[in-house]
This record gives C-alpha cells, sequence and structure tokens, in this order.
C-alpha cells in the first residue's frame, strides 16, 4: 500500500539505478533491524536501543501482530517505527504496468487452473506488451503450461519448459485437447544444454520462477540475443549458494551481503490463509519456540538449534511426546521432569513476541525484494534491453506481483 503522495511509476532507464543506489543505502544503513530474526533470538539485537519499540511490540497480541502482518508500514508504532515505515513506503513505490486488453480466452481453457492462478495468468498476460508482436513463446519452467497457452494466438508457436514428466504429460494432453500447436518438452532448465533450446526468436515468459530458475532464463536469455522477456520473480532463497551473487555492476559493488535467511525475507509476506492452515502454523511454530527454550535448558547453551521440518501429523502428538521425539531426533540427553503447560504456554507467549517484532523486520521485507528485482533489471540494462520495471497485479492478489519486461530494439 502506498503512501500518501509517494511517487508510484514504471522504473525505466536512468530511473532503475537511481532507485537501487537509495535501496541500497537504506538496507545497509538498517540492516542491524532487519537482519536478525525474532524467531532464532530471546532477546534481538536493538531492542536496547529502541526499548520504548521494543515493549510496545511485546505488549501486542498474535491477533493484532496477524492483522498487521501484510501492512505493517501502517501500525502507529512508537518510534523509529513510523520513520522506517515511511522511508519503506516511498522507496518501494512502484505502479502498475498499463494494461491491454486481451483476447477472449478460449472455450473452457482455464479448466483445471485454480481461481487465483488463473487470475495471476490474466494480470501477467494483459502486462505483456511489446514493440513488435512474439512470435515464438517460450513458457519457462511452464507446469502444465497454462500461461503459454493463454499468451498463444494464432500464427505463433509455443514452448513450454518443464522439469517434471508427469505436468509434461499432462501439459501436452492439454494442448491437444485444446487444439493448440505447443510442444511441451521435458528439462531441467539448470542443466547446460537448455541453451540449445533458446532461440533469439523466442519471447520467454516466466510467471513466478523460483531463485535460480529465473535467473538462468535472464541471463541464458540475454546471451542468446532473445528480443524480448517477461519475468516476475519469485523465491529469491531459492539458490544454490550459501550467499547472494549479484547479477549486476551496481549490486556487485554495494556492500551489501545477504544469507538465505535474509533472502527469505520477502517470502514471508502471504496472502491470508484460511483459519485451520493458520491455526496449524502457529501451533507448530509455537511448539518450535517452546522447544527451543527446553533444548536451551538441555544444552546448556543460550543459542538457538536449528531443527528440521516436520510433517503435520506430528501436531498430532502431544506436547510432550512432541518435544521428547524432536529432542531424541537432535540426539539430545534425556528430558527430565517438565512443567509442560507452563513451557507451552511460554511458546505461544513467545510467538506473539516474535510475530510483532518481526513487524519492525516486515518494514525492509518490500525493499529488499524491489532491491533484488532491480539487481535483475540492471542485469538486463547493462545487457542492451530497454527494461520496464512495474507491477501487473494487486498484492492481495500475490504479494510477488514485480513484473520485468526487457525489450531489445
Amino acid at each position: 500500500m502506498p503512501a500518501k503522495g509517494a511517487d508510484r511509476e514504471v522504473l525505466t532507464g536512468e530511473d532503475l539505478l537511481a532507485r537501487f543506489t537509495a535501496l541500497d543505502a537504506f538496507l545497509i544503513e538498517h540492516q542491524a533491524l532487519w537482519k536478525p530474526r525474532p524467531f532464532t533470538h530471546l532477546e534481538l539485537p536493538w531492542e536496547t536501543s529502541y526499548p520504548e519499540l521494543a515493549h510496545w511490540l511485546r505488549e501486542r497480541s498474535l491477533d493484532e501482530a496477524e492483522h498487521a502482518h501484510n501492512h505493517p508500514a501502517l501500525l502507529d508504532a512508537p518510534e523509529p517505527f513510523a520513520s522506517l515505515a515511511a522511508k519503506s513506503l516511498e522507496l518501494s513505490a512502484v505502479a502498475e504496468l498499463p494494461a491491454r486488453a486481451l483476447a477472449e480466452a478460449g472455450h473452457r481453457l482455464n479448466v483445471d487452473v485454480p481461481g487465483r492462478k488463473w487470475q495471476q495468468i490474466e494480470a501477467f498476460a494483459s502486462r505483456l506488451t511489446f514493440a513488435q508482436t512474439p512470435t515464438h513463446w517460450l513458457d519457462w519452467c511452464s507446469g502444465k503450461g497454462h500461461l503459454g497457452r493463454r499468451l498463444l494466438q494464432a500464427g505463433q508457436q509455443l514452448t513450454c519448459l518443464e522439469y517434471d514428466p508427469a505436468l509434461v504429460i499432462s501439459g501436452q494432453a492439454l494442448s491437444q485437447r485444446h487444439q493448440l500447436h505447443a510442444l511441451h518438452v521435458e528439462r531441467d532448465v539448470l542443466d547446460p544444454d537448455t541453451a540449445s533450446l533458446l532461440d533469439r526468436s523466442h519471447t520467454p515468459v516466466a510467471l513466478h520462477a523460483c531463485g535460480d530458475l529465473h535467473v538462468r532464463l535472464i541471463q541464458l536469455a540475454s546471451a542468446m540475443g532473445c528480443k524480448q522477456l517477461a519475468v516476475a520473480p519469485c523465491c529469491y532463497n531459492r539458490i544454490n549458494l550459501p550467499t547472494y551473487k549479484a547479477m549486476s555492476s551496481a549490486a556487485s559493488q554495494s556492500s551489501l551481503r545477504l544469507s538465505l535467511d535474509d533472502l527469505s525475507l520477502p517470502a514471508s509476506e502471504t496472502v491470508t490463509a484460511g483459519a485451520r492452515v493458520r491455526r496449524q502454523r502457529d501451533t507448530s511454530m509455537a511448539r518450535r519456540l517452546a522447544f527451543d527454550l527446553l533444548q536451551r535448558q538441555l544444552r546448556g547453551i543460550d543459542e538457538y538449534l536449528p531443527t528440521p521440518s516436520l510433517p503435520a501429523a506430528w501436531l498430532d502428538k502431544s506436547f510432550p511426546e512432541y518435544c521428547h521425539h524432536l529432542a531424541a531426533l537432535k540426539e539430545l540427553s534425556t528430558i527430565g521432569d517438565q512443567d509442560w503447560s507452563a513451557l507451552e504456554a511460554t511458546g505461544w507467549q513467545r510467538l506473539s513476541h516474535v510475530r510483532n517484532l518481526e513487524l519492525l523486520r516486515g518494514l525492509f521485507r518490500r525493499p529488499l525484494e524491489l532491491w533484488l528485482v532491480l539487481d535483475r533489471a540492471l542485469f538486463l540494462f547493462e545487457q542492451g534491453y530497454s527494461v520496464r520495471l512495474g507491477t501487473f497485479c494487486e498484492s492481495a492478489l500475490t504479494p510477488r506481483n514485480f513484473l520485468l519486461l526487457g525489450e531489445r530494439s
């Protein structure tokens, strides 16, 4: 949600570097506020510097945290929260790309597509305006190829690249059912020989290809001389390196160093889940936070101990069983007598603290994501592309709503 009076524009040309430079300075200056994760700390380093803000956040309820999660900048919290929120909104303000009217979708083309996903496809497709009409769409990490089929018009070709063989088979069957000429290819796009499948006549499109997958597309498409591409990035932490590797010259020269934990911050914003899913998520986190207190006691070491992702069935165990089994999994010493009710209640109290303390970190969620997208935009600019960066839908439809359009004359 933009700040009142905040300039919202599609970023192009020199604006890309100017915005990146401002975001870079903002993120570097305040990294002590957003890099530490409340989930892994009993007390955050910044709490001694801003005790009034820390106390105010810790006094709030879990429901209040949930309500503010997607728009933390609107929270009326003590300083420096308000000043940081205003700056976050200012630096994150980007306009929607102009929409064009789409040709009517083919009969029953949206069958087998979840409603929200189809809305995302429609919004994405309506923003794809290029100087020259594409002749051959390349749907990157296509799944069943729903996006490619929606884009395909008479006289155009479509190639869909997908890793999962079941999705390739299903996608090919759907294309044949709709009597569309589309080639579905089973391919891990990270394989070295994927370059052989790209041609400069292709217009690659990627809607929410994760991490390395969309980075690979941007690198290959620019190297192969594709004249047009459209990428809506997602899951910046899904990379095969322990730390972030910059793409552009500007990001390479930045002193900002990003871990996988840092890169997961943009994805922490989610569209509101149903009550059952939220309760399951909250129970899992409260139990982990309670177990964190227990493991510190058992180990005699006052630091966080990472635990693996656990099946949802673990939540069906009683709380004492959960802790015993998780302790065994981490090869910790035998658990002695515990006040399990008090420990479980403390876990829930910690969850309330964590969720509210995360609201400060949340102010940097969108700035960091835009920094990452601008790194990709500047890379394309350096490769000779005219670049437009804007959003393709409201965040309520998907928080990952940035769209990069690259075009070579």
